[in-house]
């Protein structure tokens, strides 16, 4: 089956998920664009040297008119934040380049369904669904994906058990304002909070369930990460393989995507993450479980906090 998917950026992000998506076989045709073209033929060169060992994969370094009938659109370009920039210069500044973006791509990928990992990621997905033209249900953001991995991932170490068997999610911004719905997570069928009466494994690690230092963790450990080795995209890539691999399924999957809120839990207007039904044909629907009050005033200050970065940019 045929399956185009255009990577904006080259970096250290979508270099990753372009060979994360080769070697996983997402896609039959990859186009990575970029403004440094010397960099972008060079990681197109590098995979496709190794697509022999792999599912057969057309990936090249192109340009916007190479986006031509994508099924996918993945969105990676910006810049980090330099020392002594505030955090809304830097907003400002990958806000003017995704306007930009957008400006390019759309008009040769009018179809596409737009996943955007680009940070600050709820912010950059709020920009490009307003500036785009492209309908909403087409556009998202990573939003708390790679955070809900990594709770999970926690979780499953000190439990035993596979990461597959905990049901736990990470909801809000993609920041320091997400939090973790503890009344809903799960192991199995039992209830995390609950689990030292209800849940054993004989290879278990004795661990107190401290929640916010389970949440610390999730939230600091892109940081240790960022200060051991410079930066984060191994996990990035593969939480927006995992992303695109649903999408190509022509399942409908549950994930915490970024995508425009429309008076669920009472917020309106602003991007941020709760368990969404992606599809082939993008946000196909949502899930509302029932939080608790603190809860919804956690996703309610992780939504305020947005807006106030939403009000001091131009978009």
């Amino acid at each position: 089956m045929n399956r185009k998917i255009t990577i904006i950026g080259a970096g250290s992000v979508g270099a990753s998920i372009a060979y994360t998506a080769v070697v996983k076989g997402v896609a039959s045709e990859i186009v990575l664009i970029d403004i440094n073209k010397d960099k972008t033929l060079g990681e197109a060169m590098d995979i496709r040297q190794g697509i022999p060992f792999c599912t057969p994969c057309d990936i090249y370094a192109g340009d916007y008119p190479d986006a031509e009938g994508s099924d996918i659109v993945v969105i990676t370009s910006g810049i980090p934040r330099k020392p002594g920039q505030s955090r809304i210069d830097l907003t400002q500044t990958n806000v003017n380049i995704i306007k930009d973006i957008a400006k390019n791509i759309v008009p040769y990928a009018k179809d596409a369904l737009y996943v955007i990992v680009s940070n600050p990621v709820d912010i950059m997905t709020y920009v490009f669904t307003k500036v785009s033209g492209i309908p909403e249900e087409r556009v998202f953001g990573s939003g708390t994906l790679l955070d809900t991995s990594r709770l999970r991932s926690s979780l499953a170490d000190h439990l035993a058990v596979s990461q597959k068997s905990i049901h736990a999610y990470v909801l809000g911004e993609h920041g320091d304002s997400s939090f973790v719905p503890w009344s809903i997570a799960q192991v199995g069928c039992v209830n995390l909070v609950d689990y030292k009466n209800k849940f054993s494994c004989k290879d278990q690690k004795e661990f107190d369930f401290d929640k916010q230092e389970i949440e610390t963790y999730m939230k600091k450990s892109g940081g240790m990460i960022i200060q051991r080795k410079g930066a984060t995209f191994y996990a990035i890539a593969i939480s927006v393989c995992h992303l695109l691999e649903c999408i190509f399924s022509q399942s409908n999957t549950a994930m915490t995507v970024s995508s425009m809120m429309h008076g669920e839990y009472g917020i309106e207007d602003v991007c941020l993450s709760i368990p969404f039904i992606v599809g082939p044909d993008g946000i196909c629907g949502k899930i509302l479980p029932d939080l608790t009050q603190e809860e919804i005033e956690k996703l309610h200050n992780s939504a305020n906090m947005l807006k106030s970065v939403i009000a001091q940019i131009e978009i």
